[in-house]
């Protein structure tokens, strides 16, 4: 149930005369039967004596986490995989930032320090064996739950939380979102993630506080944000923000696209524009974070460009030129990287592309080009979404399967200059041309006109043509 090296640490500890506990996410996957994402230990013992019972630790936080190395006799996956957090009880005073308390404490005890915690499903502990001091309130296990030699501190009543799936504060929930607002953005994960329901009074605190996740840093609410992205029905966490009056906050692009329809003659979608943004990223098969955003957010600029023709038509022109600029507002807002902001940007500025079967090459490599070719499958990806989020019933046109396979061929021929049979120095040496700019227009010349036929990017063919290059020149 507990893995061996998180026994040792809490041993160690316990030798040394100290209390120790797993608390949070550990206790909950337990219970719960799924495997342990991450290890978090607590403790009556201050960062100092931690460290001197684990000389290897460090700690440079002033909230009281040391983080312990520990070995799992293999190659971790991660370089933060193999460390394990233990945590000084505290008590935490003052949130005059709603992020960060003003004031911390170090605790006496077990329960003081689970008090402080935001949601009753995280706010429990599992101490070893049994011992003086186990029997204070709050203690025990539910009815058939098989915990060993293992003794439960719930004092507020996480257990039959998780048994019921709802996500409840610890305590007021107004006072646990004026402490840290990203709490509120994390019930919705939790609820999105653990199929949870969220506690009506705590809802209702969400709504009434929204507008303080304003001050959240966008680093933080972007990892809450994209846990909900990447888990299997992103959708509910979504329509649940909205619900809530959280999306205004985080995503106000795409809370305006509800209010933008899209039925209309000669349109085959059925969904205002925000519900299909999101219902295309319950389509996307991608597991790629970045390319699921780009999903939901490929339409964002419809809202921007939305009009009606005369025949009662409904168009969204150039909602791609738009929607990518405001991506790119988005990419910086949520501090992501130069990588993922290029893709972001692209995904989103060239989704419109059109597939049909009279497309020549030179068309191909401009899509290529455009979205770059290590985002190719990401665009089909966002595709499929796109096609199954509006309504449609096939993942793929016979005519996006025919183009899927011809850019396939057409990865196979050259696309650079590089790839020509001949170099400069054979454009010099036929032409009688110095180093400079007029060789690398000549390479041009000839890659445009072999390009769409493979079969003349031959030595012979290209010699021949610098020859009568030549021949035009001379005459």
């Amino acid at each position: 149930m507990v893995d061996k090296k998180i026994i040792d640490i809490l041993e160690k500890l316990e030798k040394a005369g100290f209390e120790a506990a797993v608390v949070g996410g550990a206790v909950r996957d337990i219970l719960s039967g799924n495997k342990v994402g991450d290890w978090d230990l607590t403790t009556n013992a201050e960062p100092e004596e931690i460290l001197k019972i684990f000389p290897d630790g460090f700690y440079n936080n002033r909230f009281g986490t040391v983080g312990v190395p520990v070995s799992s006799g293999q190659e971790p996956e991660t370089k933060d995989e193999n460390i394990v957090e233990i945590t000084t009880y505290r008590s935490e005073e003052g949130y005059s930032d709603t992020r960060h308390p003003d004031t911390v404490k170090w605790g006496k005890t077990l329960q003081e320090d689970l008090a402080r915690r935001d949601f009753t499903i995280n706010a429990m502990a599992l101490r070893r064996g049994e011992r003086p001091g186990l029997n204070e309130e709050g203690s025990g296990q539910r009815p058939g739950l098989e915990l060993g030699n293992w003794d439960l501190v719930d004092p507020f009543g996480g257990q039959d939380d998780l048994k019921n799936k709802l996500i409840k504060t610890v305590g007021d929930a107004n006072e646990r979102f004026g402490e840290d607002a990203l709490r509120m953005l994390r019930a919705i994960r939790f609820a999105t993630t653990l199929g949870f329901d969220i506690d009506p009074a705590t809802a209702k605190a969400i709504e009434d506080n929204a507008s303080l996740i304003s001050k959240i840093s966008g680093e933080r609410i972007r990892d809450e944000v994209f846990k909900i992205v990447d888990s299997p029905t992103p959708s509910s966490g979504i329509f649940l923000a909205k619900k809530l009056s959280v999306l205004t906050v985080i995503l106000p692009e795409l809370e305006v696209c509800f209010a933008v329809e899209q039925k209309s003659p000669k349109r085959h979608h059925i969904y205002d524009v925000g519900t299909h943004c999101v219902m295309s990223l319950d389509a996307c098969p991608s597991k790629d974070t970045i390319t699921r955003f780009a999903t939901m957010l490929h339409d964002i600029g419809k809202a921007k460009v939305a009009k009606v023709t005369e025949e009662g038509v409904r168009t969204f022109h150039n909602h791609e030129v738009v929607g990518a600029r405001q991506a790119v507002a988005i990419a910086e807002r949520f501090h992501l990287s130069r990588d993922e902001r290029d893709k972001l940007f692209r995904l989103v500025r060239w989704h419109q592309f059109s597939v049909n079967e009279n497309q020549t090459d030179r068309a191909l490599r401009r899509f290529i080009k455009n979205i770059g070719l290590e985002n190719v499958e990401d665009m089909m990806d966002l595709r499929i979404g796109d096609r199954l989020g509006g309504g449609l019933q096939q993942p793929e046109s016979w005519r996006l399967k025919l183009f899927r396979s011809r850019l396939k061929e057409v990865l196979k021929k050259p696309f650079t200059v590089a790839d020509l049979a001949i170099d400069g120095n054979d454009v010099m040496k036929i032409l009688d041309l110095k180093p400079g700019p007029k060789v690398g227009e000549i390479l041009s010349k000839l890659f445009e006109e072999v390009a769409d036929d493979k079969a003349k990017n031959t030595r012979d063919y290209l010699t021949k043509r610098l020859s009568q290059l030549l021949t035009r020149t001379s005459g």
